[in-house]
């Protein structure tokens, strides 16, 4: 019996880890710029209804050809804005978010969502940090984490000064959620 306790248990210890990778494999987006792609690992343990959204517009092609409009050197870079005017105003026809706050660091890499004054105000706009900003931490919503290309992110056109705000911008080419990395 005592055998059969142990075979059983390690069975499970080989089988959680794998459908846990299969779970994070439908979570995947892929962000294609000019630089090259970026894969994020999506998060829905920490914020379902934030990746929810992300996941929906980006099957929607609502981020394709968007901008990265604000993007501060050793901050982050902020994207997400279709139609604002001025850049960083805007949002999707989508009603706003409610927070989702979590306990995930802000580290270089990790996709947050930016919002405006309220904490409920997240829609489609999200930013990539470029160095560990812990002072975000509580205060906006990880929804994700770059695990591949983030030198791409590194590339791309930083702003002006401390508003971030970035003239002749680059762009999300292609964004699409997918099952899994090929």
């Amino acid at each position: 019996m005592r055998n059969l306790i142990i075979a059983l248990a390690l069975a499970i210890s080989f089988v959680l880890p794998a459908a846990s990778a299969q779970a994070d494999e439908k979570n995947i987006l892929l962000i294609d710029t000019k630089y090259g792609q970026v894969v994020v690992l999506m998060r829905p343990d920490l914020a379902p209804n934030h990746v929810k959204r992300i996941r929906t517009l980006a099957n929607k092609g609502f981020y394709d050809g968007v901008k990265f409009h604000r993007v501060i050197a050793g901050f982050m870079a902020q994207t997400g804005d279709r139609n604002g005017n001025p850049p960083g105003t805007g949002g999707s026809s989508l009603p706003d978010l409610k927070a989702e706050f979590n306990s995930e660091p802000h580290v270089r890499g990790v996709a947050s969502m930016a919002r405006g004054g309220s904490p409920d105000s997240a829609n489609s706009q999200f930013f990539i940090v470029l160095k560990d900003s812990n002072f975000l931490d509580g205060k906006y919503t990880v929804w994700g984490q770059v695990i591949r290309g983030m030198e791409f992110i590194d590339k791309i056109k930083k702003g002006a000064g401390g508003s971030g705000s970035v003239r002749n911008p680059d762009v999300m080419v292609k964004v699409r959620a997918v099952a899994k990395l090929k």
